[in-house]
């Protein structure tokens, strides 16, 4: 074989390894994406939770087929009397969700990657960072140094009249009687428009800006990091808020939702968890606050009926007279929870991220465009959809659907 044939050859081996590399990659991406919205709210791979723990489950099965048939629908499984079937069934009270819209190689793609998942090593914690997320108010400065500018000029006035009258006594000039400051009605008008000016703008500031709450972080009674639920174990925001897509609230998880994780998660093994002052937060000890709620005895049988709700303390307020439907934005205009809500997977401690004013809202109903294709919810409106068929427009915004009409949130 020539010298130039066997480069060829070698060319077209790399190739074809990279290739392949690059699908195998690919392929535990999208292993790790199927994992996290199929399983990861039951599953984890090195610790039991709602259902075992996942690795070394090829093992644990008799055949790959059995165990795909048992991930589409586990009562096939069961009814083939396959032992480790019909003893993993029982495993936990809640029965496992039948995944009929898995295809083979989706299940393939899932299984390499619990096959190839190492654990995260934990990066060093230099120490305790309390997060500042609310940036400085300088009003204090530019009042200081405002009244300090003011006094100068003041000061330089008097100066000013000193000298002048120095120089009408040594030129034999007649002196004029000085009027005390609090007699002059230059000055005294200067002063009442001035504080009439500043009073002005700090009662309209205050009176805008009455009834919101921006940055507002109240104390739970138990510590809730979204970062770790939302953020480092990806739990779909739906899982604990369902009703964001399908009502108008978002409600607010009931203690048998957190008891379907915790009754297997008894201890928190995290990164440090730290107030929003820089506390550090014992998530063990948060998780047994949960335990005294449900009236859980970690070992035993768990009594629903002995539970008892957290007290939750409500964030997000908004007026009685205004209408919000969280399943129209979720479902129907397809908004990101992170919209309204900031980067919730990051936070700790939640605070409210917007300040949910009227401006704000119809500012995003001005600028957000809406989801026409593939969207039920919109195909009344005909002439939209034509014109951007033919071109004529290449988005709708939520304004030319009526987004900014008074009776829309007021009616």
């Amino acid at each position: 074989m020539s010298k130039k044939r066997k480069a060829s050859l070698h060319i077209i081996t790399s190739f074809l390894m990279l290739f392949v590399a690059g699908f195998t990659q690919v392929q535990a991406q999208d292993g790790k994406a199927l994992f996290n919205a199929n399983c990861a709210s039951c599953h984890k791979i090195d610790k039991d939770l709602t259902g075992p723990a996942l690795q070394g489950i090829e093992d644990r099965w008799p055949s790959k087929d059995l165990l795909k048939t048992w991930i589409k629908n586990w009562p096939d499984a069961v009814k083939t009397g396959d032992a480790y079937a019909v003893k993993i069934k029982d495993w936990s009270p809640a029965a496992m969700t039948s995944f009929t819209s898995l295809q083979d190689a989706d299940i393939e793609a899932i299984l390499t990657y619990i096959r190839e998942w190492k654990p995260a090593t934990p990066a060093p914690v230099a120490g305790a960072t309390a997060a500042a997320k609310s940036e400085g108010d300088n009003s204090l400065l530019f009042g200081v140094i405002t009244l300090v500018l003011a006094l100068v000029a003041l000061i330089l006035l008097q100066v000013n009249s000193n000298l002048r009258k120095l120089a009408d006594e040594r030129d034999g000039l007649p002196v004029e009687t000085a009027v005390p400051f609090y007699k002059n009605k230059t000055y005294l008008a200067l002063t009442t428009v001035i504080l009439f000016i500043v009073a002005g703008v700090y009662i309209s500031k205050g009176a805008v800006g009455l009834g919101r709450s921006k940055d507002y972080q109240p104390e739970q009674p138990i510590y809730y990091s979204h970062k770790v639920h939302a953020g480092v174990n990806q739990i779909n925001c739906l899982y604990c808020h369902g009703g964001a897509q399908e009502s108008k609230h978002a409600n607010i998880p009931s203690v048998n939702v957190c008891m379907n994780c915790h009754m297997a998660i008894n201890e928190y093994k995290g990164e440090p968890l730290y107030t929003a002052d820089g506390k550090e937060v014992n998530g063990t000890n948060e998780i047994k606050k949960l335990y005294e709620f449900a009236g859980f005895t970690p070992g035993q049988p768990w009594d629903p009926s002995k539970a008892k709700p957290i007290e939750w303390i409500k964030i997000h307020n908004l007026p009685d007279h205004v209408y919000f439907n969280h399943a129209q934005h979720v479902k129907a205009g397809q908004v990101a929870c992170q919209t309204c809500h900031g980067e919730i997977q990051k936070m700790g401690e939640v605070y409210q991220f917007s300040d949910l004013s009227m401006g704000w809202c119809i500012n995003c109903h001005r600028e957000s465009k809406v989801q026409f294709k593939d969207n039920g919810f919109y195909s009344i409106y005909e002439k939209f959809h034509d014109d951007m068929k033919n071109g004529k427009m290449d988005s709708v915004t939520v304004e030319m659907i009526g987004g900014t009409e008074c009776q829309k949130c007021h009616y």
